[in-house]
This record gives C-alpha cells, structure tokens and sequence, in this order.
C-alpha cells in the first residue's frame, strides 16, 4: 500500500478508566453501556471480574485499573461499562468488556498527534505503549494479550 493509500487521520476514543486513559481505535468499541453485577468466574484473578451478559452473549469484564496495578480514580463518576470487540480470531471471545468510568471521549488522530512518553521505565502490566495524545497521557492496552488471558482463565474455569 503506498503512502498515498493509508489513512491520514483514525478516529479514535480515550476511555477513562480510573486514573488511565486507554486509547483505542473507534472501531473497536462496540457499545458502552451500564454497569451490571458481572457473574464470578471461579478460580479468576481480581482483574477478571468475571462475565456480564450483552445481546446474548456472556462478555468477560476486565478492571484494567486493577490488571495494570493503576489507581481507581474518582468514586463519584459514573461507572460504565466498554465492551469492546476482540482482536483475536478466536470465536469463542469475540467481545472483552472493560470498565470505565465517566463518558469516552472521541478524537480524531493522526501520527503527528500520537507522540511516544515512554521513560524506559517497564510498562504496567496489559499496556502495549504510553503515549500522549494532545494533552492527556493516554495508554495504548495490549488488547490481544488481555484477551489471551482472559481466554485461558475462562478455559480453566469451566
């Protein structure tokens, strides 16, 4: 594809989650919608909350706060639910669910507004880069690393 062909501008949304951002492209969010009580997955680490159902599915809920070991952020904002469409090719997780707090904010970006922050310092654990996007420091998740876990963790459960 030549250079002339790519794209010069993605939409994308800043999810807030705790005191995070998480960059993704538009097109991976599916829907955000209310928080419900998810159903426990046995055995699952503190960041699988476990799995809500959504059109007929039953989407694994991640808290990447916890997952990245980041903070919680601000109680009083409304608690939300992203359920994001899976990068993998795995049919049997075609959607991960994260939760957010507060509205996603979409933006429109292009490669000149996406500018690399990371300080040589390891990345928290689920996050593919650190990156600053205008004025907020934003972090790009390792969004088929997740999903891979998650993947594993529902295997052993069941």
């Amino acid at each position: 594809m030549s250079e002339q062909q790519l794209p010069r501008e993605i939409r994308c949304v800043l999810v807030p989650v705790g005191n995070l951002r998480l960059l993704l492209p538009n097109a991976t969010v599916a829907e955000v919608i209310t928080f419900a009580t998810p159903e426990p997955v046995a055995g699952a680490p503190d960041w699988l909350l476990g799995r809500i159902a959504w059109r007929g599915w039953r989407v694994p809920l991640v808290s990447f706060t916890k997952l990245a070991d980041a903070q919680e952020g601000d109680s009083e904002l409304t608690v939300r639910v992203a359920v994001l469409k899976a990068l993998g090719d795995n049919p049997d997780l075609p959607f991960v669910a994260v939760v957010t707090q507060g509205f996603p904010r979409l933006t429109t970006l292009n490669a000149e507004l996406i500018i690399p922050t990371h300080d040589g310092k390891p990345l928290p654990r689920g996050v593919k880069a650190q990156v600053l996007v205008r004025d907020d420091v934003a972090m790009i998740p390792d969004l088929e690393g997740i999903e891979n876990e998650v993947f594993e963790l529902l295997q052993q459960a069941s």
